[in-house]
């Protein structure tokens, strides 16, 4: 049920409420009241907009219009301005056409003239091919292209300059001495200055985009004629001496003043360095000979080394100079080729490079090709003749040849097969001559027709040449296994033969030399055993064999052939110790007619000192016998020859153990009987007198 103050609140905020709809109502109206009169306004702007377009627009049209007049009527005249010029640039430009690229307005204006032409060319091509200007522009068009042309070529002219000996010889040698500056000097002599390379590159550039390569074959005989005359310098300062010489060097052409004096300094610690190599090397040669010839004869280098087949003829010989020369030439094309290939970039586009560059090669690669060839000719010369060791020139050269192929093969691989192979086919010609040498010596041991054999059954001339040639052969071990390598019956041999892999190339080259020595030994053994036929005695018979055969087991010994060869032959040593002890035993034999008469004394019976006329006869005939045979045996010994101090001192304490006991027992036992009346007639010498006898054994080589 609700109370009487409960309505009274209800009907309180009724009224409250009715009040504020009151307000709510007034509120809408007067918001309606406003936008009507908004909306009014508005309608009113928008007609007056309308009236301003109206007047406005024909107006802005007509401005629109007047601008894109003015903007085609600027364009026709910059168009005609444009094609008028086209009509007076042959007359504008021809001035600086006619002064050329090197002429006061510069290449980069005389480039950009040239590009007018090209478009006023184009111009009258396209609109006017008939007209005057187009015969005027093309006129100067093709002249400006020509003055290109020439400016390329007087450039590459005056900045192409041939390198002089000296700084070619400097930058081969890569001198340690030489300070960073200097070194940087030599490296960069011939490479064009940086602006004139700028230049020529962007002439280069014009020149091609307008098809007009001609220049290219410009480049290339100019380069080549400066490579060719780099090379001809180079030999020219060989051949005048003046490489191992500081008075060379200051005569050197193309030498700046400024550079003298540092050049000369350079020159001079680099042709020493190189004159004391080889000297070195040369005296180890002559050292081997000397140690060779005067341990086992006592005689002097030049009195005996003089009647060998080697060297008896020095026409056609290769030097160590002239070896060194050849070397530095091939040395010298291989950089110049280096230099060549760099200067071609930017100059030359790349599809076109290969091209060029073999042209300019080609005449430098033909000469160290035929300079090689001619040095193969000369080395077959000299085996021909039998002068092995100057021959033997030719592996030095390979040697370094197959060390300078890599760097050859890179430089030319992107030129054609028959450029690709001309290195190849020196290396090729070269170790063909090597081969033929090795193999020729050996034929020239098996068909030695000498029948002049040493009467004194010393060392055979032969021996002495062969082991001469066989020490020399060690200072090429490595490039003699690449030689012998090639041939199938060292390979097969090789095969068979077990040696420490893990020394690689360096051992399987020494056991390929042993091979080959072992070839040559048995050959001059069998050629040694021939020849001793020859003597009749057989006691200078056994001490031919016998000397030849301890004189090369000493000499193997001496050097490092003993270890080569043993890698092949394990053996060797031991062989020709027993060979030594057989020509031993031979050699004794040559005592059996002295033995004869003081061994096998059973037919001789002394009966209480006396002796019956048959054992005096017999003993006369023993003591004369003795007395002869030991006096001959004398006569021949002493003529004899034993160089070596070793074996001939062994030789004549063989012969006394040999002898003496047996003539000891002899001569005690019947000295002392009166087996005649003179028996100082029969008995003349003693044992002492036999001793110092076999003492004065070989007195003429002793």
């Amino acid at each position: 049920m609700y109370n009487f103050n409960d309505f009274q609140v209800i009907e309180s905020d009724l009224e409250k409420e009715k009040a504020n709809v009151a307000v709510f109502k007034e509120r809408i109206e007067q918001s309606r009241q406003i936008t009507c009169n908004m909306f009014n306004i508005l309608e009113t702007f928008e007609d007056r907009l309308s009236k301003l377009e109206a007047t406005i627009l024909p107006l802005y049209n007509e401005t629109e219009n007047l601008q894109l007049r003015q903007k085609n009527i600027e364009r026709t005249i910059a168009a005609l301005d444009h094609v008028i010029g086209y009509y007076s640039v042959s007359t504008d430009v021809e001035s600086v056409i006619r002064a050329g690229p090197s002429g006061p307005n510069g290449l980069d204006n005389f480039l950009n003239i040239l590009d007018k032409l090209k478009q006023a060319q184009t111009y009258f091509e396209k609109n006017n091919p008939q007209s005057v200007e187009l015969e005027n522009v093309s006129s100067l068009f093709n002249s400006g292209g020509d003055s290109l042309n020439r400016e390329f070529k007087e450039m590459l002219f005056k900045h192409s300059k041939p390198i002089s000996p000296v700084m070619l010889l400097d930058l081969l040698s890569n001198d340690e001495d030489l300070t960073p500056d200097d070194s940087s000097s030599v490296r960069s002599f011939n490479h064009f200055p940086e602006n004139v390379a700028s230049d020529m590159v962007r002439i280069a550039n014009w020149l091609i985009s307008e098809s007009r390569d001609e220049y290219m074959n410009v480049y290339a005989r100019i380069r080549a004629n400066v490579l060719m005359k780099s090379l001809i310098m180079l030999k020219e300062h060989h051949r005048s001496g003046s490489g191992g010489s500081v008075q060379g060097v200051t005569a050197s052409p193309t030498i700046r003043p400024k550079y003298q004096n540092r050049l000369e300094v350079q020159s001079s610690r680099k042709t020493k360095r190189i004159q004391n190599l080889f000297e070195k090397k040369a005296n180890k040669v002559l050292l081997k000979a000397s140690q060779t010839i005067e341990y086992s004869t006592g005689l002097s280098l030049g009195s005996r080394r003089n009647t060998s087949q080697f060297g008896e003829n020095r026409e056609d010989a290769i030097d160590e100079q002239e070896m060194e020369n050849y070397l530095m030439v091939v040395m010298a094309v291989q950089k110049l080729m280096q230099n060549e290939l760099s200067l071609l970039s930017g100059i030359i586009p790349l599809q076109h490079q290969h091209q060029v560059f073999q042209i300019i090669i080609q005449e430098a690669l033909d000469t160290i090709v035929q300079d090689g060839e001619n040095i193969a000719s000369r080395a077959k010369r000299c085996i021909n003749r039998h002068d092995f060791s100057t021959a033997l020139v030719i592996f030095p050269i390979l040697k370094h040849l197959l060390s300078l192929k890599p760097d050859f093969e890179k430089t030319v691989e992107s030129c054609d097969y028959n450029v690709r192979i001309q290195f190849s086919s020196i290396l090729s010609t070269l170790q063909t001559t090597g081969s033929k040498i090795l193999e020729d010596f050996i034929e020239y041991i098996k068909s030695d027709t000498n029948t002049s054999l040493p009467r004194d059954g010393t060392v055979y001339q032969l021996t002495s040449d062969v082991l001469f040639f066989l020490e020399q052969l060690l200072d090429y071990t490595d490039i003699l296994g690449t030689v012998l390598a090639q041939d199938s019956s060292y390979s097969n041999s090789l095969a068979n033969i077990s040696f420490d892999s893990k020394r690689g190339a360096v051992e399987k080259n020494k056991v390929l030399l042993g091979i080959y020595i072992k070839k040559v030994l048995s050959q001059l053994n069998f050629v040694l055993l021939s020849k001793s036929d020859v003597y009749s005695d057989i006691g200078v018979k056994a001490l031919f064999r016998l000397n030849n055969c301890n004189y090369v087991l000493k000499s193997l010994q001496r050097c490092s052939l003993l270890e080569v060869v043993s890698l092949s032959e394990a053996e060797c040593e031991e062989t020709y110790y027993n060979m030594i002890t057989t020509h031993k035993k031979s050699y004794q034999q040559c005592w059996n007619k002295v033995l004869h008469y003081i061994c096998n004394t059973e037919d001789i019976q002394v009966y209480y000192g006396k002796l019956k006329d048959k054992e005096r006869s017999i003993l006369k005939e023993r003591f004369s016998g003795f007395n002869k045979e030991i006096e001959e045996i004398s006569k021949l010994q002493r003529g004899y020859s034993v160089p070596d101090f070793e074996l001939r001192e062994g030789l004549k304490r063989d012969n006394k153990e040999y002898i003496l006991p047996k003539y000891y027992l002899f001569y005690d036992r019947y000295a002392n009987i009166p087996f005649a009346k003179n028996v100082e007639k029969y008995i003349k010498y003693t044992p002492e007198q036999v001793a110092a006898m076999m003492d004065r054994f070989f007195d003429i080589a002793a």
